[in-house]
């Protein structure tokens, strides 16, 4: 794990206050996909603590995003971070396993439902308590709380900006309020 301290944003001279955004978007998301490899680590290491060895750091985020909720396979992928032929090894493994119950949508045969069995919640819960554990060892004061929140709403915000960069080819990136994050 990195300890190295977080470089400041480079501060455009032309607008004094305002930060540089060259090749920050890139670098965003070089550090949002090392964040995502940790936290799949950390995942591992929960798994092993509470003796869960027949999944994958990825199947219990699949698993984490179904939660108490019954969606479709396309839902499923279009919440995660999933490619699609390991998508579909990885559900059919936790169908297999008895972490998921699959069935056919009523509507349409075509399309699968899927939900968490019993198995699959009571790990769900677990792996949440030891989540608000972790967060409660991380966020400690209320300047821990939000500096969290702030990030959350700016990853929010850059996420919301690129989707709508890929839905409309847009050539600028709209922050809301006119500012860079």
């Amino acid at each position: 794990m990195s300890t190295a301290a977080a470089e400041p944003l480079p501060v455009d001279p032309a607008r004094p206050g305002r930060f540089a955004g060259k090749g920050v978007c890139y670098d965003l998301a070089r550090i949002i996909e090392s964040m995502n490899r940790r936290f799949q680590d950390v995942v591992r290491i929960e798994l092993a603590r509470i003796g869960v060895e027949d999944l994958s750091a990825v199947q219990v985020l699949m698993l984490m995003h179904i939660g108490n909720e019954e969606l479709s396979v396309r839902d499923l992928l279009e919440r995660g971070n999933y490619l699609g032929s390991n998508a579909s090894y990885n559900l059919k493994h936790l169908v297999e396993s008895g972490y998921v119950d699959r069935a056919a949508c009523a509507r349409d045969r075509r399309t699968a439902r899927l939900k968490l069995s019993p198995q699959g919640l009571r790990l769900v819960e677990e792996l949440r308590r030891l989540e608000a554990v972790r967060s409660e060892a991380m966020i400690r004061t209320d300047s821990d709380a939000q500096d969290f929140e702030a990030t959350y709403r700016t990853l929010r915000r850059l996420e919301r900006a690129w989707c709508d960069l890929i839905r409309y080819d847009s050539a600028s990136l709209e922050w809301g309020n006119g500012d860079a994050p």
